[in-house]
């Protein structure tokens, strides 16, 4: 097949769940389809990240990703009925690039890779559309309006109140709409879920390390708010519940542990809730797998976002434990206890964390199913099957 791939990111290099996901995509497809690629490229984003998403692409276009907290951004968001996030993706030369390749290039099908960039499609286009969503957009805004200052929540649910009108409407011009988990298919009304995947084959079962794993992007709100609970409500607990247990026993069992904070770009705000034993690093090694080697266990404590969350996929195929919330666990099924915990409360985190360091056959039960896991459902190579069979019926059915 002949597929036009439009993307609100240039994947590469991989630093984010988002670009991670399209990479492997469109690596594996292109084997059997002739793939061509249009999207926005950040300004820190080098020719060299270009050349590598060249080697798996027919071609490679292109165009620069503007500031989204720009004054104008900001003003035209306040005149029109579009939400913040359409109104920043919306792109002049990235809508004249599509069209020029689709009067150029005869394609079989047009993949769009999150809604916020469908606007910038010809309104009378004739070509099969699939469109995949990495999060219900909308859902994330809503839950992150929630936890900020009370006079800043009409604006922010305004705003989202637009933002549910426009998804929606994109859900439903699109001829095959996919989610990455079940639950957000069902409020979709998706016609596949193609979840993210991993390497199995890159990632191999470790020993286990002495450090307790928090890893993001720190541009992403959900990351932001996940390590600000681990270090303000879950982190002092745990140091809390070891200082108890040594003082009872006379020694202190627990203190080689360390709170890993993995990322780039770390806020302030958020080195400056430094506590007792916690290593803040944003030079971490690029291949992920040598983190987790060095790692006990993975906290995941996400409250704000959606789809699966390829930290907690990477860290099952690790064979790290991981504790993570019933909203971190959609999409991916892990059953508690089995394959991972999942804690509703900082106390059951806190809880958690001591079970994992101090039981060790639980923790090799874990690491083991979830390894297993990973293998049966969330290889890419699985993955990417679906996502074959989705584009088949589509085209198949012209």
């Amino acid at each position: 097949m002949r597929i036009l791939v439009v993307s609100s990111f240039l994947p590469f290099p991989l630093h984010s769940g988002g670009h991670v996901r399209l990479y492997n995509l469109i690596s594996r497809l292109s084997k059997h389809h002739e793939i061509t690629l249009v999207c926005e490229k950040r300004i820190n984003q080098r020719s060299e990240d270009v050349e590598e998403v060249s080697k798996i692409c027919k071609k490679v276009v292109t165009v620069l990703r503007h500031n989204q907290w720009s004054v104008a951004n900001i003003l035209k968001t306040g005149f029109s009925s579009n939400p913040f996030l359409i109104t920043g993706h919306t792109n002049k030369e990235l809508k004249t690039n599509i069209e020029k390749l689709i009067s150029e290039g005869k394609f079989d099908l047009i993949h769009v890779e999150t809604s916020y960039v469908f606007q910038n499609l010809p309104i009378d286009i004739e070509i099969p559309v699939v469109l995949t969503e990495h999060n219900i957009e909308y859902l994330v805004y809503r839950r992150f309006a929630q936890n900020v200052p009370f006079f800043l929540r009409p604006l922010l649910y305004l705003d989202t109140l637009k933002l549910e009108r426009i998804e929606k409407r994109f859900w439903k011009k699109a001829n095959k709409l996919i989610s990455v988990s079940q639950e957000e298919g069902r409020v979709m009304n998706a016609d596949a879920v193609v979840p993210n995947g991993v390497d199995a084959g890159k990632f191999k079962l470790s020993s286990g390390g002495d450090r307790i794993l928090f890893i993001g992007d720190f541009n992403w709100l959900q990351n932001r708010d996940s390590a600000e609970m681990i270090l303000k409500n879950i982190w002092p607990k745990v140091n809390g519940q070891w200082s108890a247990l040594s003082e009872a026993e006379g020694s202190m069992v627990n203190s080689q542990y360390k709170l890993w904070i993995v990322g780039r770009k770390i806020p302030d705000y958020i080195k400056e809730m430094d506590g007792k034993n916690v290593i803040f690093d944003e030079n971490s090694p690029a291949d992920t797998y040598e983190i987790y080697k060095k790692s006990k266990l993975l906290l995941a404590p996400i409250r704000v976002g959606g789809g699966t969350s390829f930290k907690i996929l990477e860290a099952m195929a690790s064979g790290v434990p991981v504790i993570t919330t019933p909203l971190g666990n959609e999409g991916i099924n892990a059953v508690n206890g089995q394959s991972a915990i999942i804690a509703k409360t900082d106390e059951e985190f806190a809880q958690a964390v001591r079970s994992l360091i101090e039981d060790k056959t639980l923790h090799e039960k874990i690491s083991k199913n979830a390894r297993a896991l990973i293998e049966k459902n969330f290889d890419w190579d699985i993955i990417v099957a679906k996502l074959e069979e989705v584009y088949s019926s589509i085209v198949n059915n012209k």
